[in-house]
């Protein structure tokens, strides 16, 4: 194996297209990794030194990637996956399935002549061999390791059919997700739904508006940088067919906004924003349930409400998934 310290996005041949085909072939295949998640963040939020690290076999193939960067901690610098813990609900190694365990070993390696006091990893799915790989090799590299529950993403394992989803709800969930259904029909609910890079930047700016109003913080959360990160992302999502704007409208104006992931079999609830005046409609599960219906007639398997335990999406009948802090230390 031999680590590459790369310059700069793109170096050395690991561009973007093998950049992705590595992704795809990782444990870890999800959107926060791609080269279009990945770039557009950093050029939001990048500062400090970037340690961009590839990992090739001896055939000269790459089997790995890992983007760090660099922020100073209370001990020394602390070195994290670039994607930001604020905005990506997995992170981890990007290695080809099965190879793992001897790219950690490279990576672990090359890392020893970077100076640094914390690899902190997170949020790491619990089921990456990334954990306990990073138990194991550890102490024979002078780490400690610790792995620690951070978060939990609620996923629904989606049937074939719609009937069948609701058929699969609890009893009681099933006659709240009817009734506020019937509900929203006495406002003669219309919904849209764009996948192109044009549809997306044409609804962006009543997604935002819709966000910043819909809860109390979340307008200071979308600030200028997250609002151009979010802007980029979504474009360079949308076009490569990874990306979802939803639209409700009630009435005659929009009450709710969903920016959905739709990656790899899974479709994710990234973001949302509400208008609280239509509360009484409940316009986001209305929206919501009609994701997920859209998912389970285009053949997703899945569908991710992504991390936080807010009640309602165990209304939808999703079961939680662990993710972890992974946290590599000298000693």
């Amino acid at each position: 194996m031999r680590v590459e310290r790369l310059p700069a996005w793109g170096a050395l041949g690991l561009d973007e297209a093998v950049w992705n085909r590595l992704v795809a072939r990782s444990s870890t295949d999800v959107p926060f990794l791609t080269w279009q998640f990945q770039t557009a963040w950093w050029r939001a939020f990048g500062a400090g030194p970037l340690h961009l690290f590839g990992v090739q076999d001896g055939a000269g193939e790459w089997v790995g990637a890992l983007p760090l960067y660099e922020v100073a901690g209370s001990e020394g610098p602390v070195l994290r996956v670039v994607g930001g813990v604020d905005v990506a609900d997995y992170l981890d190694l990007v290695a080809v399935r099965g190879r793992e365990e001897e790219v950690w070993k490279a990576l672990l390696g090359a890392l020893a002549g970077v100076p640094w006091r914390a690899l902190d990893l997170r949020p790491v799915p619990a089921e990456s061999p990334t954990p306990g790989l990073l138990a194991a090799l550890a102490s024979a590299a002078g780490l400690a390791c610790r792995a620690e529950r951070e978060d939990r993403c609620p996923v629904l394992d989606l049937p074939p059919t719609w009937d069948a989803y609701l058929a699969g709800l609890s009893g009681k969930d099933r006659h709240e997700l009817r009734r506020k259904l019937r509900r929203a029909e006495a406002a003669r609910p219309r919904v849209e739904v764009g996948r192109t890079p044009a549809a997306v930047t044409a609804a962006t700016d009543t997604f935002l508006a819709l966000h910043r109003k819909s809860k109390v913080g979340k307008a200071r959360f979308m600030d200028d940088r997250m609002e151009a990160f979010f802007r980029e992302a979504a474009v360079a999502l949308a076009a490569a067919g990874w990306a979802a704007l939803w639209l409700l409208w009630l009435e005659d104006r929009v009450a709710a906004a969903l920016f959905c992931l739709e990656y790899g079999g899974t479709v994710a609830l990234y973001n949302s924003g509400f208008e609280p005046d239509a509360r009484a409609h409940s316009p986001g599960v209305v929206l919501i349930a009609r994701t997920i219906e859209d998912a389970i007639a285009r053949g997703f398997r899945r569908y991710d409400f992504l991390r936080g335990e807010e009640p309602y999406k165990y209304g939808f009948g999703a079961t939680p998934r662990d993710v972890l802090r992974v946290t590599l230390e000298r000693v």
